[in-house]
């Protein structure tokens, strides 16, 4: 196996704009590194979808990266984390990790009733992933999944502050209030730009906890224990952070720059489909 360059970027992806939440928490608690993302706009959601589905785009997005010569790969979707890390971090020689994993570890930390919600797509909460998980770090945790999936479209539309949004949240949280969590996870990557208005409708007393910057901790960590972390010094070779996509270049570049002000020059399209 080839030694890997520790000045290499970070490959991170998701099926849409979700997992710039993630691109925006390494950079701030890794601001050397490089990045390169992939956004599969072209075939967004991946909540609905199988996971024999998911694992497929997974495994294409990741050939895809892996020609950028990234040294590790962070699926910053909460979606592919569940239906396809497992598999796919066994395909690969590069280490490879996922959302969620991280979260459910600091949600099984915060909490102190021992009941936990989780929040996400179809796929994530159906998987049970992170009821497993949870479970295996402390067995009588009690975890209450809700799926909210018109939350993506929303966010992905810019109705961050809206009352059609405040009426959707406040029906999909209300069966989580009468389950009496004490911690909720925002087990989707879109979810923390909805982070005002779920804190105010689940008040002051729950903790929220967002997987992106749970992971970006894990991946500085990860890097480090590897030997694997960016030299400052060294140098750039081209644009600190790029950005692919499967469709519909603009339309992210316009949503990308409201999170990550500035960092956004470009967004090419690829596609995808011929990985």
């Amino acid at each position: 196996m080839m030694e890997t360059d520790k000045n290499a970027p970070v490959g991170v992806f998701d099926s849409g704009v979700g997992g710039l939440t993630v691109v925006r928490e390494i950079m701030r608690q890794i601001p050397e590194e490089r990045i390169v993302y992939f956004g599969d706009t072209a075939r967004v959601p991946y909540g609905s979808k199988s996971a024999d589905t998911v694992i497929r785009y997974s495994r294409q997005i990741i050939r895809f990266l892996q020609t950028k010569k990234v040294k590790a790969i962070v699926i910053a979707c909460n979606t592919a984390s569940a239906c396809a890390l497992d598999v796919v971090a066994e395909e690969t020689d590069i280490p490879v990790i996922g959302v969620i994993n991280a979260g459910a570890r600091t949600a099984v930390g915060a909490t102190r009733n021992g009941r936990i919600g989780v929040i996400g797509t179809e796929a994530t909460i159906g998987s049970g992933i992170y009821t497993r998980v949870m479970q295996r770090l402390r067995p009588d945790i009690q975890v209450a999944g809700k799926p909210c999936p018109l939350f993506v479209p929303l966010v992905e539309e810019g109705l961050l502050h809206d009352s059609v949004t405040d009426e959707i949240a406040s029906r999909y949280l209300s069966s989580l209030k009468e389950k009496y969590i004490d911690t909720l996870v925002l087990g989707c990557t879109h979810y923390p730009l909805l982070r005002s208005t779920l804190r105010r409708l689940m008040g002051e007393d729950v903790v929220l906890v967002n997987p992106a910057y749970e992971t970006a901790i894990e991946l500085k960590g990860l890097l480090q224990e590897r030997g694997l972390g960016r030299d400052p010094e060294a140098p750039l070779e081209g644009e600190q952070y790029q950005f692919y996509v499967s469709d519909l270049a603009e339309k992210f570049t316009s949503f990308a720059t409201s999170i990550l002000p500035g960092a956004v020059k470009e967004t090419r399209k690829i596609d995808i489909e011929n990985y």
